[in-house]
């Protein structure tokens, strides 16, 4: 990645930063969750990695220690949830330097990492690269809204409608 981004934990004086740039950039956030985000980090239920690109704010992720997906926190594996690279700053390195360190994060933690991901056109870019850095589905079907999608049952495309997948860690090579 361009040495000119940095990684780094969210602290809740960065309230005002996330949100501004996330409302500047139309990516739509209500300022409630991204306060919610900084109070969860100071209180250890999330970690939030901000990318900082030339000192302004460039995307963020976070980590949920214990997931909000049922078959995830009934197995002690951590979620990586809401990414987010601002839409100019996509296909510079920013969207994988999250990556790689949320895994790291993760990975300290235990052996397994889950994500959950969109099914419609506008989740593709995070379908392919989840793919390309080896996720695979959990086998539980489709989800809405964290329950199983009945065969035959019709339910709404929107964000609510994800695709959970999990990642082991590499045993290290020496």
């Amino acid at each position: 990645m361009n040495e000119q981004a940095v990684i780094r934990p969210m602290t809740s004086s960065d309230v005002k930063l996330v949100y501004e740039a996330l409302e500047r950039e139309q990516i739509s956030k209500p300022r409630a969750y991204v306060e919610r985000c900084g109070e969860e980090n100071e209180a250890g239920a999330r970690v939030t990695l901000l990318a900082l690109y030339k000192g302004r704010f460039a995307g963020w992720l976070h980590l949920l220690p214990v997931s909000k997906y049922p078959p995830f926190a009934a197995e002690g594996i951590p979620e990586i949830n809401n990414f987010d690279v601002v839409p100019s700053l996509r296909r510079i390195g920013i969207g994988s330097a999250l990556m790689d360190a949320v895994e790291k994060l993760a990975f300290g933690r235990g052996d397994i990492v889950g994500i959950g991901v969109g099914l419609y056109a506008s989740y593709g870019s995070a379908q392919r690269m989840y793919a390309r850095r080896g996720y695979i589905p959990d086998g539980k079907g489709v989800m809405y809204a964290n329950t199983p999608v009945v065969p035959g049952e019709a339910v709404r495309v929107d964000d609510e409608l994800v695709l959970y997948m999990t990642k082991r860690k590499q045993a290290d090579k020496d």
